[in-house]
């Protein structure tokens, strides 16, 4: 249990995205901004197959915030977005069914 409440999930909005060039499997450069105690992140997602970038503006989801920052290629990933494969081995992101501020913790 103590594992499991020391991984801070947080809710953000995506507020950019595009396509990452350099990455060895196909995948977007998000920034989501979860509010401002935490400010803006960006991560590598490998959504590409069920998401086109310029549609995500806007999406919330859900993220751990608090690993250490990850070199993915020439960016550093400094949080990691949630998400669940499909049938088809896609990522559905994680996110909520309601709107909820951004910053707000995953019970």
């Amino acid at each position: 249990w103590e594992d499991f409440v020391n991984v801070e999930r947080l809710v953000g909005r995506i507020i950019q995205a595009e396509v990452f060039e350099q990455a060895h499997t196909p995948a977007y450069i998000v920034y989501v901004d979860f509010g401002h105690e935490m400010g803006i992140n960006k991560s590598s997602a490998q959504i590409t197959e069920l998401y086109q970038h310029d549609l995500l503006l806007g999406k919330l989801v859900v993220a751990v915030v608090n690993f250490p920052n990850h070199p993915i290629g020439p960016i550093q990933s400094e949080c990691l977005v949630t998400g669940f494969h499909d049938a088809d081995a896609g990522v559905v992101l994680c996110v909520p069914d309601t709107e909820v501020p951004v910053g707000t913790k995953l019970l």
